[in-house]
């Protein structure tokens, strides 16, 4: 079966978006990819930053279904965590959109840009959170802030990947595993 209209709208928008960012995306680009008129696009999209909306959305769907894939139930939370972060930063680091917004947000200080970047990062947190707060039921993790600690572990696990790296040798994951429990256990 072929891909309906909409599907080839936003299938079109997330190929313009990720080669030439989105303050260089228009409607007319988006159309001739889609193989579209303009007008279709706004029978489904009332503006740019709608159809924007919704391929961000998507976008954390996947990531979600990323980091799900690599959870087990049998494992301690605080691995569980590690390897849900580990799975969400390589699905940013390897995603083609991803990468163009953060370098467009970091160049050109795109508000749009900014704007989504917060909120696939709210949705990590919030992600992170749900994981935290079954951790605490069943008493694995102690209670706490589960958004604040989960805003701190994303922020730490980004500074362990990619800052400490600048200037010492790279961490392992069992490495990375160990600062996080600590953290999260004893912390």
């Amino acid at each position: 079966m072929a891909p309906d209209r909409r599907t080839m709208i936003v299938e079109a928008a997330t190929k313009s978006f990720s080669l030439f960012g989105y303050k260089a995306t228009t409607m007319d680009q988006v159309a001739r990819l889609a193989n579209v008129g303009k007008g279709t696009i706004y029978t489904f999209f009332k503006n740019k930053e709608e159809l924007f909306e919704e391929i961000i959305s998507k976008l954390v769907k996947e990531m979600i279904a990323e980091a799900d894939s690599v959870i087990e139930p049998g494992l301690p939370v605080a691995e569980n965590v590690h390897r849900a972060l580990s799975r969400l930063l390589a699905f940013r680091s390897q995603h083609q959109l991803m990468i163009k917004l953060i370098q467009e947000e970091k160049e050109m200080r795109t508000i749009a840009v900014s704007e989504m970047l917060q909120h696939v990062e709210d949705e990590i947190i919030a992600y992170l959170s749900e994981k935290m707060e079954a951790g605490i039921a069943k008493g694995a993790i102690p209670p706490g802030n589960t958004e604040l600690i989960s805003f701190l572990l994303l922020k730490m696990y980004i500074a362990l990947v990619s800052d400490w790296e600048r200037s010492h040798e790279p961490l392992s994951s069992e490495q990375i595993a160990e600062v996080m429990k600590v953290f999260l256990i004893r912390g």
